[in-house]
């Protein structure tokens, strides 16, 4: 890490990072499919194809909230593969999202980031009625959350993290971003040049070919470790 500033505010992205992305998102798809009594369709190839959709509505305007762009990019993704879609799909789909439960390190670790003086804050594109049930569970420990909802923008867009940081009152040498997405949040690091730790949960996700985050680690936990043992400059 070449800023060796000590941060006061800790930023992280939510889906992948501190909540179980994947695997809740595969769950949904099981959800829906069984429901159709569908067992040849791959969930994989379904969140897939709504991964595809929902990125690409995402960077449409005007803004629109992430219940309807997820809403959208399900129906989209299950037409392209030849399914009934039925409105009540979204309900399980978002639901499943709320419902997301952290990694089993995250709570343990964002509260010893706490202990050591780090203000936390979630930056999400999500709508705050959704993202609430995941951060519940998070142990108490996040100060702030700045959802797409709020920001009327999704990441990697400026905007979003422009509104965040003007909202915790911080500059880039006032926080490190923690962050699990390559697409979304690397590339955002990269581009407005704040400082960024990979949380590279081998997913197979992988990182801008131009671009080295400050660090990288498999978990949380691991990170706040290596937070907790830099030797920060007083300046």
């Amino acid at each position: 890490m070449k800023n060796l500033k000590r941060p006061t505010w800790l930023t992280f992205d939510c889906y992948g990072t501190l909540i179980q992305w994947d695997e809740g998102l595969l769950a949904a798809a099981q959800a829906i499919l069984a429901r159709r009594g569908d067992g040849r369709t791959d969930p994989a190839t379904l969140i897939a194809t709504y991964d595809r959709h929902e990125h690409a509505l995402e960077q449409e305007r005007p803004h629109r909230l992430f219940r309807d762009v997820a809403g959208e990019g399900l129906r989209r993704a299950m037409v392209e593969l030849g399914l009934a879609f039925e409105p009540s799909d979204i309900e399980i789909l978002t639901s499943r999202i709320s419902a997301m439960p952290p990694f089993p390190e995250v709570v343990s670790a964002l509260a010893e980031m706490k202990r050591m003086g780090f203000r936390l804050c979630v930056i999400s594109n999500a709508d705050d009625d959704i993202i609430a049930g995941n951060i519940a569970q998070l142990g108490g420990a996040i100060d702030r959350v700045v959802t797409a909802e709020q920001a009327k923008a999704y990441k990697p867009s400026r905007q979003i993290f422009d509104h965040a940081h003007r909202a915790i009152g911080v500059t880039n040498d006032d926080l490190i971003h923690i962050c699990a997405s390559p697409h979304l949040d690397l590339v955002a690091a990269r581009d407005f040049g704040f400082r960024a730790i990979w949380v590279d949960r081998g997913t197979g996700r992988k990182r801008p070919p131009d671009y080295e985050p400050d660090a990288v680690f498999p978990t949380l936990d691991r990170v706040a470790e290596f937070l907790g043992t830099r030797e920060w400059e007083t300046r």
